[in-house]
């Protein structure tokens, strides 16, 4: 499998220097930074057409773990129904139905159903699609819902008529999918506005219901271009919530009476450099976890309606907490719930009056999360559960009890037993010597063989233990998974974070290979069978690591890779390219640059033997564009001294998703898990 390759596609060679504080890379292949160029296509058309005939010897097994993947799936599966307070709200599929249907039940879970949206005939015709948001007017008559055909997160907002069942002539396009909220007398639907050429939502607007979007009132502009946008409505439904914020540096929010949608947006604390808050509205107060007084693990903050909602007035309800990372909370007229990390494991503490308690968790590596709790005046509380030999579970928490009751965890058919599989948690010494949480998972008998080890490390987001349904036919064969939990992410609290950014990002490539290391060391793995595995920033990830450490990784899965980073981070036309300066770095600053410069996966690409290699794009990817990956394959087949397999694939239809659908994503997976077969078959026969 995998041998006698055809010749592969060489991109052309166009001299390119790009200098900068007396600097001078070669880019021969920036040529490729233009999706309009035919020769472009052509050239992307060669690359899909040479990984298709190096692939086409493991077609049956790519069809035969698609198969298995999808006959894991329940065909008519329901979600949890929820209540917002008068009704239940719930979403299902149809058997063969690639996307949802959003439902609802008036009053009663015994009531008909109504059929808010049905997504399989929204996108039946589309090659890509994807709803992002839905919105309900507060008289329930009007569904403000979203749509992407593209797949560059630009959503069309439509309004349907409950009542009638008509669409309104009113749409809105290239906004911010989910970020919108109505007025309390169901007139106008406040949303943000995406620039079209950088995608950064930097504009609210009022839409008043039946006037044309271009009639649409600027409410608030965000002048600076670092800045994300955030546009939701509080729980309470009193409040609309505007929120600019950098990330882990800073964040300003505004907000709004929705009885009161004509007023202005006012202030709620000023922006400051290095002050980090997140409010929420619970009856007389404000709540706000913020990292205000160093509290670097955030504390959980109040301050009265009425009164000045500057840090001034803020009062501590639950303290800072040196070996607890606050990450999230949500509350309602009853409780309080915090998302916290102690020990890279997540956990609930639950607050109501004098009480305060973490809800037991019983396994050793699992991920737990605050669910979806719409009613502002529940007394119980929804979570998430799983972990890595655990499906995904709804459960529901009452404190009068002080039980959890499982409302649902998701079936897995196909024969699946938890009790045949083992979890692990073990700690890697990193070269500085700090100690690295690893999550594993493998059928039990699994003895020595091939692992797959997968990261993330970026952006503070924590890569916690998961269940997936589709890993199994990796396990099953005889591979192991392991998640390593490196700086970068919020795994260990916020010094995780900022041990993983900026001039210290070094710590999420050295981490992920000393895990690698510790793994093939403990026997955990053979020698030559560690696989890898990363996308998006984590793509940038296993960039790095073959620079760094070529002979550790038998092969490696880079999912639309961010390679390119000197080039992108100083290209500020690149869709969300200024935002991403408080994360890497901007490079027209000296130190930033040559520190950049130093891991860009592009930039160090030199002569010696690389794994095994298959990377993933997507020509309308929004986040990492598709000219990255498909210039760092050109370089490194122009560059490498091994005669290993290297193969883009590029979704010609698609973006940094991948492909939508249910059933879709189990083609891209199964094509990775042969890949990753394959070799390991071929390992095998030399």
């Amino acid at each position: 499998m995998l041998q006698n390759l055809p010749n592969p596609p060489q991109a052309k060679q166009v001299p390119k220097a790009l200098t900068i504080h007396g600097d001078v890379r070669q880019d021969p292949y920036f040529w490729l930074n233009n999706p309009e160029d035919p020769e472009v296509i052509d050239y992307l058309n060669q690359e899909n057409s040479y990984t298709e005939s190096v692939l086409k010897p493991t077609e049956a097994l790519q069809n035969e773990l698609f198969e298995e993947m999808k006959g894991r799936i329940v065909a008519d599966e329901q979600s949890v129904p929820y209540f917002n307070g008068k009704d239940w709200f719930y979403h299902r599929y149809e058997t063969g139905g690639e996307y949802p249907i959003y439902c609802r039940k008036k009053g009663s879970l015994d009531a008909p159903e109504e059929i808010l949206l049905h997504g399989n005939q929204l996108g039946k015709e589309e090659a890509y699609f994807a709803v992002g948001g839905l919105a309900l007017s507060d008289n329930e008559q009007i569904l403000a819902y979203a749509t992407d055909t593209v797949s560059r997160r630009n959503y069309t907002v439509h309004f349907k008529n409950l009542v009638t069942g008509e669409l309104l002539p009113d749409k809105i396009e290239n906004t911010e999918g989910g970020s919108y909220a109505w007025s309390a007398d169901s007139t106008y639907f406040f949303y943000l506005l995406r620039d079209p050429q950088t995608l950064l939502a930097s504009k609210v607007f009022r839409h008043k219901l039946g006037t044309p979007s271009s009639e649409d009132v600027l409410v608030y502009e965000e002048k600076n271009e670092e800045c994300y946008m955030g546009l939701s409505r509080s729980k309470s439904k009193e409040y609309i919530f505007s929120v600019s914020s950098q990330q882990g540096i800073y964040s300003e929010y505004r907000i709004l009476k929705t009885n009161n949608p004509t007023g202005n947006f006012e202030v709620f604390q000023p922006g400051e450099r290095g002050l980090e808050y997140f409010i929420e509205h619970q009856e007389d107060r404000f709540l706000i976890r913020t990292n205000h007084q160093d509290s670097t693990n955030f504390q959980l903050m109040a301050c009265d309606v009425n009164g000045p909602t500057d840090k001034s007035a803020w009062k501590t309800v639950v303290p800072h907490r040196p070996d607890v990372f606050l990450e999230d909370f949500d509350a309602t007229t009853e409780w309080i719930a915090l998302e916290v990390k102690t020990n890279g494991l997540s956990q609930i503490q639950w607050i109501q009056g004098e009480s305060n308690e973490f809800i037991r968790m019983d396994e050793e590596v699992f991920q737990v999360n605050i669910g979806i709790n719409v009613d502002y005046r529940a007394k119980t509380l929804r979570y998430n559960y799983t972990s890595l030999t655990c499906p995904n579970s709804v459960l529901e928490y009452d404190r009068t009890t002080k039980k959890s009751t499982l409302l649902k965890e998701d079936r897995v058919l196909g024969g699946f037993d938890k009790n045949e599989y083992q979890s692990e948690r073990l700690w890697a010494t990193a070269r500085d010597g700090v100690k690295v949480p690893i999550s594993l998972v493998y059928k039990k008998g699994y003895q020595k063989g091939p692992l797959l080890l997968y990261a993330y490390g970026s952006y503070g987001y924590s890569m916690d233990p998961y269940f997936s349904s589709s890993r199994l036919s990796l396990l099953n064969r005889g591979f192991a998974f392991a998640i390593a939990h490196i700086r970068g992410g919020q795994e260990m609290g916020r010094h995780w974070y900022e041990d993983g950014k900026m001039m210290r990002k070094m710590n999420t490539f050295t981490d992920f290979i000393d895990c690698g290391n510790y793994l093939v060391n403990t026997g955990k793995v053979e020698a030559h069978r560690l696989f890898a595995q990363g996308g998006s920033a984590g793509g940038m990830l296993m960039g790095g690591i073959i620079n760094m450490a070529p002979s550790l990784f038998a092969g490696v899965i880079a999912a639309v890779p961010f390679v390119d980073v000197v080039t992108t981070m100083l290209d500020e036309t690149i869709p969300l390219t200024t935002g991403e300066w408080e994360e890497w770095g901007n490079p027209k600053n000296t130190d930033h640059y040559h520190y950049m410069k130093s891991y860009s996966p592009y930039d160090n690409v030199v002569p010696q033997d690389y794994p095994h290699l298959f990377v993933t794009t997507g020509l309308n990817d929004s986040q990492v564009q598709y000219w990255e990956p498909a210039k760092w394959v050109a370089k490194l087949r122009k560059t490498k001294t091994d005669n290993h397999i290297l193969l883009l694939d590029c979704d010609m239809s698609a973006g940094h998703g991948g492909a939508s659908g249910r059933y879709k994503r189990f083609k891209d997976i199964a094509k990775d898990y042969a890949f990753l077969i394959g070799i390991n078959e071929l390992i095998s026969a030399q």
